[in-house]
């Protein structure tokens, strides 16, 4: 008899015990502690057996699909278990009806603990002893609470929350994660001011020209919105996303400014010598007026850093964008508006760091009305290294923030993935710092809402880590 559904330890022991005693499934009954029948069959018939043991895989799985509503759960699991520990190949026979059964049966709970990790909402209840507390109402399809409670956890440390389902509740408070009862959603308030700031920011973020309803509705179910503050602004975003696209259209630029040629013609055609490059003002007329790779034929202009010659901190991108080239400066476009709202976050003041990047003119392929982005090559890197290093050795910055792998290499004259020198300071020749993260256009490419949290959170706390070395 099982005394609480979608318990594994319990499952467990019950099913080790039937094994080493031998007893066949077809001779256990497995019941709910409420239905009042016996754990064995009334014929079972136990024959004592040695220790058995299974493959780790099967028993990772066993945690998961235990928690799965379908009553017949642990009798079939234990005829897998059973069949596993007299067949070491039982899991990779696909085509066989048990294992085909415990993949389907996998696949609906680790799809199940993905939306509960993506659609549970916190609402704010108060503070206490400098702690923050939360609370958030929750009706998974499944009894995958403790499968998600430690997710819940790492990310939400610092503060304390309860995660109330109709099945149980996972409570964390003073570092101390433990489990009760279920309960009902009145226990959980209806709204916060914090819901104000998410919606603002889903919909800063809803991005019209990616919309695909039937995706969404796949991976946001609707049986989920009801819970969702974002929810009642989904209507209205996707009633409008056809009108804010096609203003998008009109928005975007064909070809280069018609007018740079105009402009360039007020311009000395005369290249100052390098002897000549003494201050931040020479780098941007010599930058302007540069031929050292073929980029500068399209493009309207050349784009030098900005910023104070004395800043602490350096922030290198990749390459102008479509706006950067229009307007002259580096980060004015929709991701240099992500990076100034990283930058608040991060307690950094924009007008005080020097932002530049690895490659000077914008790189990109005509698409009917549209300039498509195009990454620089290594070459085109490296050509206009010469150009960066003027500006480092100008600025002398304490701390350079390097946003892509073309800035990385921009910087360190190396290919490395960000994955490999993220999370850590590097020391550059002379002293100067160095921290590596993602470009802020990553977060924009980034279809999945969860994902792009996180990675915003992360990329916040590489400008924090800037803001505390340079102090």
């Amino acid at each position: 008899m099982l005394q609480t559904p979608g318990d594994f330890a319990e499952w467990r022991t019950a099913a080790r015990e039937l094994l080493a005693r031998g007893v066949a499934p077809e001779d256990v009954s497995w019941r709910d502690g409420d239905e009042g029948a016996s754990l064995f069959g009334d014929e079972a018939v136990a024959t004592p057996a040695g220790a058995v043991s299974l493959p780790r895989e099967l028993l990772e799985i066993a945690e998961r699909v235990i928690c799965h509503r379908d009553a017949e759960v642990p009798a079939r699991l234990y005829r897998v278990i059973w069949r596993a520990a007299r067949d070491r190949q039982l899991l990779a026979r696909r085509t066989d009806d048990d294992v085909v059964w415990l993949n389907k049966a996998d696949k609906t709970i680790r799809r199940d603990v993905h939306k509960m990790h993506a659609f549970v909402r916190f609402r704010r209840l108060g503070e206490e002893a400098g702690r923050e507390s939360f609370a958030a109402w929750f009706e998974p399809s499944h009894r995958i609470l403790r499968l998600t409670a430690l997710f819940f956890q790492r990310r939400f440390y610092g503060m304390d929350w309860a995660i109330v389902t109709p099945d149980a509740r996972a409570i964390w408070q003073g570092e101390k994660l433990s489990y009760g009862p279920g309960g009902t959603k009145d226990e959980v308030p209806d709204s916060d001011i914090v819901e104000d700031q998410w919606r603002t920011y889903y919909g800063a973020i809803f991005n019209p020209a990616r919309v695909k309803i039937d995706a969404m509705r796949a991976e946001m179910p609707k049986k989920y919105w009801k819970n969702l503050p974002e929810a009642q602004d989904i209507a209205p975003l996707l009633a409008g996303a056809a009108a804010r696209v096609e203003r998008m259209r009109e928005a975007a630029v064909s070809l280069a400014n018609p007018l740079a040629d105009k402009w360039r013609t007020r311009v000395p055609d005369e290249l100052l010598l390098d002897d000549d490059i003494k201050t931040l003002g020479d780098v941007a007329r010599a930058i302007d007026r540069c031929t050292r790779c073929p980029l500068y034929c399209n493009a309207t202009q050349g784009i030098a850093g900005e910023g104070p010659e004395a800043a602490k901190i350096m922030l290198v991108g990749e390459q102008p964008g479509d706006q950067e080239d229009l307007q002259g400066r580096p980060f004015v476009g929709p991701t240099g508006q992500v990076l100034n709202e990283a930058l608040d976050e991060a307690g950094l003041e924009r007008r005080r760091l020097f932002l530049t990047n690895a490659v000077k003119h914008f790189k990109f392929e005509p698409r009917g009305k549209r300039r498509l982005h195009q990454n620089p090559t290594t070459a085109e890197i490296d050509i206009c290294r010469w150009w960066l290093d003027k500006e480092r050795a100008l600025v002398q910055p304490d701390i350079i923030v390097t946003l892509g792998a073309s800035a990385l290499r921009g910087v360190t004259g190396k290919s490395a993935s960000i994955k490999s020198m993220r999370g850590a300071v590097h020391e550059l020749a002379g002293g100067t710092k160095l921290i590596a993260t993602i470009h802020p256009s990553f977060l924009l490419r980034l279809p999945d809402r969860e994902r792009a949290a996180e990675e915003r959170e992360l990329f916040v706390a590489d400008l924090a880590l800037a803001r505390k070395l340079a102090a």
